[in-house]
């Protein structure tokens, strides 16, 4: 007796078991399908899509003139900007082996509501706009040019000039009191860990 009171409540617990999961399959079945969401530009999209003419800009750059030996490296576009750093360092004149670092800045180029700015925020000091104005050629290379004619500081102009074979040159320019001053350092494309020149 008591086996068959024991067979008996099993296979009740097993009909009501079945007979609810056919009641949430048939449930399921009677709900009605979201319709697809509407999606509309977000300030993020439409920041990526101003910073997606920089993306030959990321990764490790590297040069040198005479002692000075300068680098800077670019990450990705990631919320609205591209973050990089810049670092020059000056070799010893006695013992090349020697040397000390001669400069440093931050750099970000981020997207606004009114355009993309390079920001540099030089070793020790506040952080300076320059607006992305144009992008052409000139000698020969593609060059995205950004100004600042509202800071009196030395440079009011910077221009990335894209080179071929994976050269980037990196122009400042404007005056210091009343005289004209240009500066331009020439970078190759580099691996980040070794600093061997990339084959574009």
């Amino acid at each position: 007796m008591r086996m068959n009171l024991s067979t008996h409540w099993a296979q009740a617990r097993l009909v009501m078991a079945l007979a609810i999961a056919w009641i949430g399959d048939a449930a399921i079945a009677q709900t009605p399908a979201e319709a697809p969401k509407q999606t509309t530009p977000t300030a993020s999209a439409t920041a990526a899509t101003a910073l997606d003419q920089f993306e030959w800009l990321r990764g490790c750059w590297a040069g040198k003139v005479e002692r000075r030996e300068f680098v800077e490296s670019w990450l990705p576009a990631r919320g609205g900007m591209m973050v990089g750093i810049g670092q020059t360092v000056v070799h010893d004149a006695k013992d090349p082996a020697i040397q000390k670092t001669d400069d440093y800045q931050y750099l970000r180029l981020e997207a606004r509501a009114d355009g993309v700015y390079y920001v540099a925020i030089p070793a020790g000091t506040k952080e300076v706009a320059f607006k992305f104005t144009s992008v052409g050629d000139q000698l020969g290379k593609r060059a995205y040019t950004f100004m600042n004619p509202v800071d009196v500081a030395f440079p009011q102009k910077i221009v990335y000039l894209q080179g071929s074979e994976g050269w980037l040159y990196a122009q400042v320019s404007g005056k210091v009191g009343d005289n004209p001053k240009e500066v331009t350092y020439p970078m190759r494309h580099v691996d980040c860990l070794t600093g061997a020149v990339l084959s574009q």
